[in-house]
């Protein structure tokens, strides 16, 4: 059967995103979805997104790996899911919806989506690195000239050496100015770079202010893919109304056949 789906970009972290409010898409298709992601063989995307009916808010957001296992919270899909549900008619210019680690609020503006995410309560400061979980687990290490750093290779060993199994993303920063850092990560699950991680630049803002390398509740953070905003408040030890702000770009649409 025909599936349509459409091609989305949030500072080129890519995604396939599918209507599947009829339910038409087999879940369970892990193969499928790896096929649908693959790079040479497929549409090519980090990951794929499944926007369905929620029985009380506006939809449910189901998010699948390019490996094709589902997964933890993703930042940058949570924009462009929102976008892709204005596009549909779902909602005007604000949602509700429900992720993997819980509920979620966005609103758009301009094409620019500003996402809710969830309260942080834990963060780790170790030596060398920062670890916190903003809806995906993340290491956050500072690193100088991160544009010529080994993201690759340094990243897939801290994934696995230090997080086992289970792993964990893999942020590398180096600071440009008082709020602003550029960030490179490597994602658990797509087990490469990506040129954007959403859950990640939030890790880092929040790494960046716990740490003392800003005193700004609004940072700026320059990926490879593009520029994201993080905005925050401390209250005690909890980082409350935490704000991902970017762009979400829908590519282009088609058939898979």
């Amino acid at each position: 059967m025909p599936i349509e789906f459409f091609k989305y970009q949030g500072t080129g972290n890519d995604f396939v995103l599918i209507d599947n409010r009829l339910k038409s898409f087999n879940k369970k298709n892990t193969k499928l979805v790896a096929q649908m992601c693959d790079r040479k063989f497929g549409i090519g995307a980090d990951g794929l997104l499944l926007l369905e009916n929620h029985s009380d808010i506006d939809f449910t957001m189901v998010y699948y790996n390019s490996d094709g296992n589902l997964s933890s919270m993703c930042g940058n899909g949570g924009r462009c899911i929102t976008h892709f549900a204005m596009y549909l008619g779902v909602i005007k210019n604000e949602a509700t919806f429900e992720a993997v680690d819980g509920m979620h609020h966005a609103t758009i503006e301009n094409d620019k989506i500003s996402l809710g995410m969830n309260d942080v309560e834990k963060v780790t400061v170790s030596k060398n690195y920062v670890f916190l979980n903003t809806g995906s687990p993340h290491h956050v290490q500072l690193v100088s000239n991160v544009e010529k750093f080994d993201v690759f290779s340094e990243g897939r060993r801290i994934r696995n050496e230090t997080y086992g199994k289970a792993g964990a993303n893999v942020n590398f920063v180096e600071q440009v100015s008082h709020n602003t850092f550029k960030v490179r990560t490597y994602e658990r699950g797509v087990e490469d770079e990506t040129l954007s991680c959403g859950t990640g630049v939030t890790a880092v803002a929040l790494a960046m202010f716990e740490t003392g390398k800003t005193v700004s509740q609004s940072v700026c953070l320059e990926t490879p893919g593009g520029t994201l905003e993080v905005q925050f408040q401390k209250s005690g030890n909890t980082y409350k109304d935490i704000k991902l702000v970017g762009p979400a770009v829908q590519v282009f649409k088609g058939v898979w056949e």
